[in-house]
């Protein structure tokens, strides 16, 4: 079954939202019978792929068509349950990839709520009332307050490891201990218990904001509500802009939307993702850009690449290896890039930025080998050539090339290349690259708004290659050939180590460290086997562990 993650409010089977002014609703209330797969029923506000897939188009709905909206709740619409986390019957039944690849996702989506209350002044509440378990708390976990509602039953658990055998990888553990600051030992008690934290204890060990008793907690969520949208900055007054459909056609191997293409070529395992420049020149005012809507070309080309990259991950497998292209003016696609810069103090130009942000992330944290050629019809500039310094080789061409007409590659580089849009360790992607090279950062920032040439590119280390007419089919086509060649499992691992050099944050421990970990986990028998413990989940038996560490 083919995974489509494009969806809207009208079409939610397990969220409602209800925005009222400055504030909005996110009621969790999961239909039993509307999973995504066969095989498994949602109970108890249980949660699989499909409802994460709304929970993600929600989060950006908010920021995009609801600029007055300052706190978001995140409630549940069952009683004595908030949710109970991810379908446990699901993860027993699902794949490999699709368990990683859940993860990773789910993992994703809490980074962008998170991203909404620190950087775009729509900051989440999440009220919970009833059972808060495993992947429900992280999703409370996400959010910047957490009210509880004191009532004897109500509790707080992260009861993997001792119920299933697995963690809590949608960020749990490293929220506990970086987020939350919860003691080490007391994390080690809440992480090893199936049963939950309640009440006074849940508050002292730092697990919830506050507590509250029954009678005054939608009065205590109205308090903290106020208290938040007050502090907030986005507009009182201003009209948002929807976030239409996409326009995706596809035939056999070959996607096309508006200012994206993707070709496949499954044989050979490689997968090109071509963006095309703008047709039409940057507007010159807010006025222009509130006028084109969700058809302003950044904001198009974030979208449309946001989606290829999903679709690649959960429904291309045998596709090893993403290279990117672009067509156009790297002059008119820095023009674009300019006018964001010149005007990010406006809440649309915020979010549009801030998107690239999350999915210049979504490139980074992708498991393909991650490929850039650069030729002299191609159009990396500015937000555009940060796709360079994500990708694990680049390939540029030097001097004329005959079918372009004696036009030069070149790379144009501006101010947000250096802090615009961080990676997840919280450096740009140049500073990543040139780690402990400062001079050399220095060198390329007198470099900026100016063409930049191959020789003087592959010079200053921007890219890994220059090649001129006659090498260049050859260099590329043996690379490729090479890359297909290595084992998928070796380059996975060793991409995700060589791409993120530099400080860990806790966003890098989640994907590096956490998910990496649950992710061996969901390989060995302990949990998966057939005597495991997440196989065995609800049938009665009891897990038969291999009591050998490793």
């Amino acid at each position: 079954m083919r995974v489509n993650f494009l969806t809207d409010p009208s079409k939610y089977k397990h969220w409602k939202l209800n925005v009222s002014g400055e504030r909005a609703e996110l009621v969790l209330d999961v239909d039993e019978n509307g999973g995504l797969y066969e095989g498994y029923e949602l109970k108890l506000n249980s949660y699989d792929l499909g409802v994460d897939i709304e929970l993600n188009d929600a989060v950006q709905r908010l920021r995009f068509e609801h600029p007055n909206v300052k706190v978001v709740i995140l409630k549940s619409g069952k009683d004595r349950v908030f949710c109970a986390g991810a379908n446990i019957k699901m993860l027993g039944a699902a794949s490999h990839a699709d368990k990683v690849n859940f993860c990773k996702f789910t993992n994703e989506t809490r980074n962008a709520i998170e991203d909404a209350s620190q950087n775009s002044g729509q900051t989440y509440i999440a009220a919970v009332e009833g059972a808060c378990a495993g992947g429900g708390y992280e999703l409370a976990l996400a959010s910047e307050h957490i009210i509880l509602v004191d009532d004897g039953s109500s509790s707080v658990s992260l009861p993997e490891v001792a119920l299933l055998a697995v963690l809590p990888g949608t960020g749990g553990i490293t929220r506990v201990t970086d987020k939350r600051m919860v003691r080490r030992d007391r994390a080690d008690i809440f992480c090893s218990t199936e049963a939950g934290v309640r009440g006074a204890r849940a508050l002292e060990w730092n697990l919830v904001d506050d507590i509250v008793s029954t009678t005054k907690f939608n009065q205590l969520v109205e308090q903290r509500a106020c208290e938040i949208a007050i502090r907030s900055d986005r507009p009182n007054d201003q009209k948002g802009i929807k976030l239409d459909p996409l326009k995706l056609k596809m035939e056999n191997n070959s996607w096309k939307y508006s200012a994206v293409k993707v070709d496949l070529d499954p044989k050979l395992g490689v997968g090109e993702i071509t963006i095309l420049g703008p047709n039409e020149d940057a507007p010159n005012s807010i006025d222009q850009l509130l006028e084109e809507e969700d058809g302003f070309w950044p904001l198009r080309v974030a979208r449309e690449l946001d989606d290829a990259l999903l679709q690649i991950r959960f429904n291309e497998l045998e596709i090893g290896v993403i290279v990117f292209k672009s067509t156009g003016s790297p002059s008119e696609a820095v023009k674009y890039c300019n006018f964001l810069q010149k005007n990010k103090g406006h809440w649309l130009v915020r979010e549009i930025l801030l998107y690239w942000t999350r999915v210049l992330k979504r490139v980074d944290l992708t498991s393909r080998s991650l490929i850039s050629l650069i030729k002299p019809d191609s159009c990396f500039g500015g937000f555009l050539a940060e796709i360079i310094f994500a990708s694990d080789r680049s390939f540029m061409c030097e001097g004329v090339f005959e079918e372009f007409d004696d036009i030069e590659a070149s790379i144009i580089l501006t101010s947000c290349n250096f802090g615009g849009h961080p990676m997840c360790n919280g450096l740009s992607r140049l500073e990543t690259r040139f780690l402990g090279q400062q001079e050399m950062l220095g060198d390329i920032e007198l470099k900026l708004d100016a063409p930049i040439f191959a020789e003087q590119a592959d010079r200053l280390g921007l890219v890994s290659a220059s090649c001129d007419d006659i090498d260049w089919d050859d260099e590329v086509r043996l690379f490729l050939e090479e890359r297909t060649s290595f084992s998928p499992d070796a380059l996975s691992a060793m991409e995700a180590n060589t791409r993120f050099a530099g400080p860990e944050t806790m966003e890098t421990k989640i994907f590096g460290r956490l998910t990496a970990w649950q992710n061996w986990i969901f390989q060995r028998p302990n949990a998966v086997g057939d005597n495991g413990a997440l196989k065995l989940y609800g049938t009665g038996k009891k897990a038969d562990f291999d009591k050998k560490r490793v």
